[in-house]
């Protein structure tokens, strides 16, 4: 049975912040040329949710403050399996250990299996949930991403191992936030760019969080917990 490629899919992106007090930089890789979605950009590591993302525990849960916006305009229940996919995406994307040491009980989903062979259980206390976009209609892939952002100091191991990771993303690379503009990012990173920017300094969860929705009637800037801004051209 084949799957709906344009269906809107659920997804996580991961924003880890390094050296934040001082010089910060962020996480990025390129996309390879053949890929159907934003080829050939740099991006944050990210992905879509997998249905066995529900079912993973995580040793310690959300903020709060960031569970209760993930459940804004979303689906009930959805907030652990976006925070797990979040790990799993950057654990499979860059080779770094978003966890807790730990071992695992019960039977360890084979996308998990290596992440547990490290010795961790995945958690979720450092994620700060700070943006959310709609992928506009009559792109080749549809996605509902939640952008996380996370401290580097949170990560497991040493933070220029990249051995582990997959070859979804090439180049991966610290960026200096101050020069990641010169990249080839997508529109959306860069809008992201500009709310981690204005982050650095606030080490809280944002109480409201920007959401970019686009659909077939429009393109609107809204506020999870907060008031409809302006409307795009």
């Amino acid at each position: 049975m084949s799957t709906d490629k344009t269906a809107i899919r659920n997804a996580a992106t991961v924003i880890v912040l390094r050296d934040r007090m001082g010089d910060p930089s962020i996480l990025m890789g390129q996309r390879g040329s053949k890929a159907a979605f934003m080829p050939n950009k740099f991006v944050f590591p990210g992905g879509a949710v997998d249905a066995a993302d529900a079912q993973v525990p995580l040793a310690t849960p959300l903020p709060k403050v960031c569970f209760d916006r993930l459940g804004e305009k979303a689906p009930e229940g959805l907030q652990n399996a976006l925070a797990v996919a979040a790990v799993r995406e950057l654990w499979e994307e860059t080779g770094l250990i978003l966890g807790k040491p730990g071992t695992w009980t019960g039977d360890i989903p084979e996308d998990w299996q290596s992440f547990a062979a490290t010795g961790h259980v995945p958690a979720a206390d450092a994620l700060q949930f700070v943006f959310r976009a709609l992928t506009p209609p009559g792109r080749p892939r549809r996605f509902d991403a939640r952008f996380f952002l996370v401290d580097a100091d949170e990560i497991q191991g040493d933070l220029d191992d990249f051995t582990h990771a997959s070859d979804e993303l090439s180049h991966l690379q610290w960026i200096k936030l101050s020069d990641a503009r010169k990249f080839d990012l997508p529109f959306i990173t860069e809008v992201v760019l500009a709310e981690v920017a204005g982050r650095v300094a606030d080490r809280n969860p944002p109480e409201t969080v920007p959401f970019f929705l686009n659909n077939e009637e429009a393109s609107l800037f809204l506020r999870l917990r907060g008031y409809p801004m302006p409307q795009l051209d």
